[in-house]
């Protein structure tokens, strides 16, 4: 098993949020985070953060949405849907 640094589990933090770590990758990862309090505290202000950060616009984009007309709306999906690679 190969011993993570506190750089790595820094780079790997958002596949381990995104449950997208091998297994053995995760156990590695997770038992850094055993050994190691200042990459939990880490984690925990990196969730929080997240979490403060998608309520923090809420109410503004339920506001955007209700000023935005609809049409609109569907005529820039559909324009994407037209490019050729996809991209919005």
């Amino acid at each position: 098993m190969a011993v993570l640094t506190c750089r790595d589990v820094v780079a790997f933090l958002m596949d381990y949020l995104d449950q997208s770590l091998e297994p053995l990758q995760r156990a590695e990862f997770e038992a850094h985070l055993a050994a190691c309090d200042e990459c939990v505290a880490y984690l925990h202000r990196y969730e929080e953060t997240m979490r403060l950060g998608r309520t923090a616009f809420a109410d503004l984009d339920a506001a955007a949405e209700a000023h935005v007309p609809r049409r609109l709306v569907e005529a820039i999906l559909a324009a994407c849907r037209r490019m050729p690679d996809g991209s919005r």
